[in-house]
């Protein structure tokens, strides 16, 4: 299924009217099915959905991956099945994090029935000793634009990336959400050293939580955090930079894992 297409507008401008088209991204109803009952239902872009599946399952306190024992997705006259099997033990978790709404684009929080559940206890990232000078955050922050196509064609996608001295690899999608949960299945299911999660959009509590589930201890974007997102990632361990540009970044946590820039005496 394809990711875009051309769409017929206008523009105005300057005294003149024109005619044209513009690539805007698809936007498709993905359903999330356990075992056969479906867990949730996103608006997705239609791509990377096995990724999808096994980085939402984590990231959601559903599934490990290795209590996955399928993924096939399965495309329906109202939109896309993501069949996901599991092992019997983890069909447990299924009725504990319940969501049974349909979620708008990527929603972090929609269709979870109590607040206890919006507001979950995390593991702690694990310590590590991975560390960034201020020149590494601004080439992680400069390497993402080269690995968003879907943004450079549309101007309309998110993309979440993972930097370790270099992009490892990138997601992207409609959703901010789905892009993060995009790059965790990828992650999860591919050896990489330790390294940097790369967000285009804001941090909110829901991003924290996933790069939590995840156990980056790195966290970068080029927008602002809100301040409970501020809280969440100082209490899981997470260093949390944002409003990263070009020539600027701002540190809100564990600041420790910023470290000078190294000097080379000829």
């Amino acid at each position: 299924m394809q990711t875009h297409r051309p769409m017929p507008r206008l523009t105005f401008g300057s005294g003149a009217v024109g005619q044209g088209s513009r690539p805007l991204p698809e936007e498709v109803a993905v359903a999330l099915s356990y075992n056969g009952s479906t867990q949730a239902v996103m608006m997705a872009t239609p791509a990377d959905l096995e990724d999808f599946a096994y980085g939402f399952s984590l990231t959601e306190g559903i599934a490990k991956p290795e209590e996955i024992q399928s993924v096939e997705v399965v495309e329906t006259a109202h939109g896309l099945d993501v069949q996901i099997w599991l092992q019997t033990h983890a069909e447990a978790r299924l009725a504990k994090r319940r969501r049974t709404m349909a979620g708008p684009v990527g929603c972090g929080l929609c269709g979870i029935d109590s607040l206890e559940e919006a507001t979950r206890k995390m593991e702690l990232v694990p310590a590590s000793p991975f560390q960034m000078t201020p020149s590494q955050v601004l080439a992680a922050i400069a390497s993402l634009p080269g690995a968003q196509p879907l943004h450079d064609a549309t101007r309309a996608a998110h993309a979440a990336g993972f930097w370790s001295n270099g992009l490892f690899a990138a997601r992207e999608d409609v959703g901010r959400h789905n892009a993060l949960d995009k790059l965790a299945g990828h992650l999860i299911r591919t050896p990489h050293p330790e390294g940097a999660i790369v967000l285009t959009s804001r941090v909110s509590i829901d991003m924290v939580q996933k790069v939590a589930a995840l156990g980056v201890p790195v966290l970068i974007a080029v927008s602002a955090p809100t301040a409970h997102a501020v809280d969440l990632a100082q209490a899981a361990g997470i260093t949390l930079i944002a409003l990263a540009r070009p020539d600027r970044f701002e540190l809100f946590t564990h600041t420790d894992r910023l470290i000078k820039e190294t000097s080379h005496v000829a």
